[in-house]
């Protein structure tokens, strides 16, 4: 039994590395802009009352978006840390990682249209 406890003591401390990481993230300019927008669709699903399926797709869209400014950030990071002078391979591989994000984010606009399109046309 100790050692149980003593495994979830060190897996509750390996939350701190998360939570520091996600301090840093919202630190990010980006991630700062899509935070705020995944919150504002979060609260349009709300009012608009979406059914549960609905709400997954939203959740996964937004997580995506999320997620991929996560990885990018990161990336962007490890090559500043790795090569702080600019170089052509290292500019590459941080556009592939803003590509990511941007395929991400069609993605996410993709599924936001095609949900709320019909409550938006019930409005107007």
């Amino acid at each position: 039994m100790k050692k149980v406890l003593e495994y979830f003591i060190k897996e509750l401390k390996s939350f701190r590395h998360a939570f520091r990481g996600i301090k840093f993230l919202s630190s990010d300019h980006n991630f700062f802009f899509h935070f705020p927008v995944g919150v504002f669709v979060f609260i349009l699903a709300w009012y608009f009352e979406l059914t549960r399926q609905e709400w997954l797709w939203i959740v996964l869209a937004t997580g995506l978006v999320w997620l991929s400014e996560a990885f990018n950030t990161s990336i962007e990071k490890t090559i500043d840390l790795l090569h702080p002078q600019q170089h052509p391979l290292a500019g590459k591989v941080k556009d592939i990682a803003a590509a990511a994000v941007f395929i991400s984010v069609l993605i996410a606009g993709a599924i936001g249209i095609l949900i709320f399109y019909p409550y938006f046309y019930a409005i107007f």
